[in-house]
């Protein structure tokens, strides 16, 4: 029962479905990868990759290595404290505070990762590498690089009121 109730509280989207085939002496093996990001729509969100011979069990296997993922996400009202800029290999991904009502201004992967941690206002671009998975994994470095303003204060020693006058 509460199993249920922690399964439910998350978001799962779907960002790429691909089908690879194997040709083989009696024609063509398909398989499946999927990539899905996880999120709660409260700040933690967390990407998975699998593959299967099956969409389903393709699409459950990533589902489960996002859960064992999941990072959290420093929201202030709901957007990012601070630009920042998230790198993988050759994409690059800008993200941007936005004022309250603008919405989320981002293409398909990054979409996908903001609206599943819960972010509402917000500019991004995607640069570089087109590739979904690096885009994503790109994302995810941008908001581990993210700094939270008490997180800063703790290490500085000082309270955030000192950090801030």
């Amino acid at each position: 029962m509460k199993q249920d109730r922690f399964e439910r509280e998350f978001v799962e989207k779907l960002v790429k479905l691909n089908r690879v085939a194997k040709v083989v002496k009696g024609g063509r093996r398909f398989s499946f990868s999927a990539l899905v990001v996880v999120g709660d729509k409260k700040g933690n969100v967390g990407f998975g990759f699998g593959k299967a011979n099956d969409v389903a069990d393709a699409i459950r296997k990533s589902v489960e290595k996002a859960k064992k993922s999941m990072i959290r996400v420093p929201i202030k009202k709901n957007t990012f404290p601070h630009v920042v800029i998230g790198k993988y290999k050759s994409a690059s991904v800008l993200l941007k505070p936005a004022t309250p009502g603008t919405g989320i201004i981002a293409g398909g992967p990054v979409r996908a990762v903001l609206e599943a941690a819960g972010v509402k206002d917000i500019l991004s671009k995607s640069l570089g590498s087109k590739n979904a998975i690096n885009i994503v994994k790109a994302v995810f470095n941008g908001i581990e690089n993210l700094l939270d303003a008490k997180a800063i204060a703790e290490s500085r020693g000082k309270t955030l009121k000192e950090l801030w006058s």
